[in-house]
Order: C-alpha cells, then structure tokens, then sequence
C-alpha cells in the first residue's frame, strides 16, 4: 500500500512544493490502480505492433533496453506512434525515474541502459515503486536554491543546462502522462475482456 499523501503540501507557497503536491498526488492516483495490476493486463496488446517487454532472445526488430532477461523494445525512431502495453510503459516510467535518480542523487555511474526490466506485473510495479520512492525522498531532501540550480542532474545534456525544477516537472509530466495511458489500457483491456 502506497505512503498517504500528505495533502498539507498544497498549502505550502513554495516551488518545492508545488512540485511535490503534484507529484505526490499522480503518484497516490497511479499507484493505486497498479496495486491491481495483473500479468495479463501487463503484457496485453491493444495491436500486434504494440511495442512491449519481451525476453531478450525475442528482441525482434526493435533496439533494446535494459541489462538482463527481459527487455523494452524500443523504436528506432524517435516519434514512434505506435501503441505500447503497460509493460513498456512501466519499464518507460522505471528507466526515466532510475537514470534521473542515478544522475542527480546517485553515483552517476549507470544509465536507461543498466535497468532491470520484469516479465511480471508484480516485480514491475515493485521495481517502479521503488525509484518513484527513491525519487520523492530525494526531492524532499532539496532546498528551494537546490531546486533552481542548474545542472543538478547530468542525466542528459537537457537536464544538465536548465535549473532542477524543470527537469522535476517534466519527470512529473511523465508520470502523469503515461500513468493516463495506463490507466487507459486497463479500461480498454476490462472493456474488451
């Protein structure tokens, strides 16, 4: 069961905050519906193109990402719009709050590439938890000058020229983002079951 959200920080005149409330708030709403989250809503695929998570050795015509078994196929071009599973979200999701993570409070050693990815809803979702944990706790550790200082995180050469704040909002977009089409898939996937 996820931490409850602390909803005094909406009341907080802050950026950290703001940041944090926000945050928080998607987080509380995604989690809470991955907390159901099956094997088979996981990997189902609303086309047959739908990129996925797949076991290395099935890699098929996309690059991969992550370092063990199991991999996110990863399209070669970078505006991509074909569908994807929860599978490829959350190992998106997982990828994004790891390497962040890495390079802002970590070691700055490993990147997307290192992941560990799940052929399981259970291990994917713990996994994800995990550094969205990690990543909330980091954040609330920071001052506001922290928050406006640029080059916090090195993750990518964006990150590594714009103060912290942005690359905190743009990781919070993303959650929101893809937490939606999840959340979408799940219906979808009710409704056609």
């Amino acid at each position: 069961m996820p931490e409850p959200f602390d909803w005094e920080i909406l009341h907080r005149p802050s950026a950290l905050a703001m940041v944090r409330g926000q945050l928080g708030f998607s987080w509380m709403v995604l989690s809470g519906r991955l907390a159901q989250l099956t094997d088979e809503q996981y990997f189902w695929q609303p086309s047959r193109e739908a990129l996925t998570v797949v076991r290395r050795r099935d890699g098929s015509r996309f690059r991969l990402l992550g370092s063990g078994e199991w991999v996110a196929q990863w399209p070669n071009e970078p505006d991509h719009r074909g569908p994807r599973t929860i599978a490829w979200l959350i190992a998106h999701l997982t990828e994004m709050f790891f390497e962040r993570w890495e390079w802002t409070f970590g070691e700055s050693r490993q990147g997307r590439a290192d992941i560990t990815l799940h052929g399981n809803a259970r291990d994917a979702v713990a996994w994800l938890t995990h550094w969205v944990d990690a990543w909330q706790e980091s954040i609330a550790g920071l001052s506001e000058e922290q928050l406006m200082t640029v080059g916090l995180s090195q993750a990518t050469e964006l990150d590594a020229s714009e103060p912290f704040g942005h690359v905190a909002l743009r990781l919070n977009r993303e959650l929101i983002h893809h937490g939606s089409e999840i959340m979408t898939l799940q219906d979808l996937y009710a409704t056609a079951a």
